[in-house]
């Protein structure tokens, strides 16, 4: 098999989906890896180091795609791709389909089989999608302090606060993944953090291991109750692979204090705040309702080179086992990798995105 690595055209998204050392292991069990020139160098690794590797490296992402059997991305297909996706090719990234109709119905045109990070599934984990949920929660803190800085528009409060002024308040939506990294890094920098979740055995653990924040039962009547007082509110909530349900309203919103900031990690499926839009990093945040909002929609592509390594350590069998066998057999091999299917042969294949588009829902069959 082909397998195809192109650069990242998404503004800001320095990620490249495949490692020299990833890709030489694909070489190894025989197949051939073509990689677009500058595609790593983002991340520091150069055209330089993919040939090393015995990769080749290609000038046009045109003729990646059109030479690829499959094409290996971090992001989803911009429409200047579309065209660019053939019948039968495999398409492995993240999709975040729910996020957008346009984009399915376009992915379903090209006749590509899509399959989608974000929703393979191992015993109710989502391997591929945690490590950049885990990068999203961490920096979330991160840029929800910078941007409190009065100089930044924020309110001017220090997270931490320092001895004799009490800390910044912190309200994290989601004891997932996301919403937990979030807290570590919280409660690390001296923060006053609460978590809300509706799992009561989810809960239980948040309490257990972050001993230092609280945990409340998730319910608009918890959220209109702490909205006053916080500092920093993070959206870190998840229904995988479907539009995320939107907790605050516009008119919510107007209770919290001026210049407050909201971090919308779940902006990538379409944000839990009525008011969330998608930004990007050179222009990450706007004000609505006297709030910043901070809603870039590839937040670890911040921390490209982190964010590549840790994303190539958990896609990598997946990638092996789709160039090394057909796809039913692949499914089979592989645990979890039948749940990211989201498009084969011009149909849905994944109910959530389905549903959630009002499109045909048709369950993959092999052939």
């Amino acid at each position: 098999m082909i397998i195809g690595v192109p650069k990242e055209i998404k503004a800001q998204e320095h990620r490249v989906a495949l490692l020299p050392s990833a890709a030489y292991q694909l070489l190894k069990h025989g197949h051939q890896v073509i990689v677009e020139s500058q595609a790593g160098a983002g991340v520091g690794f150069g055209d330089d180091n993919y040939r090393e590797a015995g990769v080749e490296i290609v000038s046009s992402h045109a003729e990646l795609f059109n030479r690829a059997d499959m094409v290996v991305k971090v992001k989803e297909p911009l429409p200047e791709e579309y065209l660019l996706l053939r019948e039968g090719q495999i398409l492995f990234t993240y999709l975040h389909l729910a996020a957008s109709r346009p984009l399915t119905e376009a992915l379903m045109k090209t006749g590509a089989t899509c399959i989608a990070y974000e929703t393979v599934r191992v015993n109710n984990r989502l391997p591929l999608l945690e490590p950049m949920s885990e990068i999203a929660g961490r920096m979330s803190v991160l840029v929800g302090g910078y941007f409190l800085a009065k100089h930044t528009g924020g309110k001017g409060v220090l997270l931490g606060g320092v001895p004799g002024v009490l800390p910044g308040k912190i309200v994290v939506i989601g004891g997932g993944t996301a919403g937990v990294n979030a807290a570590r890094m919280g409660t690390g920098v001296g923060a006053d953090v609460t978590i809300l979740e509706v799992d009561l055995e989810r809960m239980r653990f948040l309490d257990i291991t972050l001993s230092t924040a609280h945990t409340l039962y998730s319910s608009e009547s918890s959220l209109l109750d702490l909205l006053p007082t916080v500092d920093l509110l993070i959206g870190a909530v998840l229904v995988p692979g479907a539009k995320a349900p939107k907790l605050l309203t516009r008119d919510m919103l107007r209770l919290m204090k001026p210049d407050s900031v909201v971090v919308d990690i779940a902006i990538d499926q379409g944000g839990c705040l009525e008011t969330s839009r998608p930004t990007t990093h050179d222009n990450p945040t706007f004000v609505e309702e006297g709030i910043v909002h901070y809603c870039v929609a590839n937040m670890p592509g911040a921390y490209a080179r982190t964010a590549t390594q840790a994303l190539t350590n958990v896609t990598y069998r997946y990638i092996e086992a789709l160039a090394d066998f057909p796809l039913s057999e692949a499914f089979d091999r592989v645990v979890g990798l039948r749940e990211g299917l989201s498009i084969y042969q011009g149909s849905v294949t994944c109910k959530v995105v389905a549903d959630t588009h009002g499109l045909d829902y048709t369950p993959f069959v092999a052939t």
